[in-house]
């Protein structure tokens, strides 16, 4: 039985920060910028969920796409009742603006399959003349 997955009413996901930060490391010159973000999923449906994954879609400026999808949520399968929360950090390193959406999928305490996504958010590389103070 492949039973389809729902977005579960009252469960959210939303960014609560996104944090810009050059890397001191290059790949082939290109310069790598990490993207840290703080993400908090909220439950307010009247069932308890546990968190199995996440799939993100980054839709990259040069019109290419790159797809993460995985188990766990930073290593963790966190269940969160109704009226709780679970927040955590993580991030995305790449040398291209882009725009990431995705969503976290699980089980709902019927054991019923469930998932929320998340609204996508922009991944803005500034520009490099921000860091070259040569170019003011």
């Amino acid at each position: 039985m492949n039973e389809e997955s729902t977005e579960l009413e009252g469960l959210h996901a939303s960014l609560d920060k996104l944090v810009h930060h050059k890397e001191k490391s290059t790949v082939k010159g290109i310069n790598l910028h990490a993207f840290i973000y703080f993400i908090t999923i909220r439950n307010l449906s009247d069932r308890k969920v546990t968190l199995l994954g996440r799939k993100w879609i980054i839709a990259n400026s040069d019109g290419t796409t790159t797809v993460v999808e995985g188990d766990k949520i930073v290593g963790e399968t966190p269940t969160i009742g109704p009226g709780e929360s679970f927040s955590y950090n993580s991030y995305h390193v790449t040398h291209l603006s882009a725009e990431a959406s995705g969503s976290f999928h699980g089980l709902d305490e019927l054991k019923k399959k469930v998932h929320v996504k998340i609204n996508p958010f922009r991944l803005d590389i500034p520009d490099e003349s921000e860091f070259d103070p040569s170019h003011s």
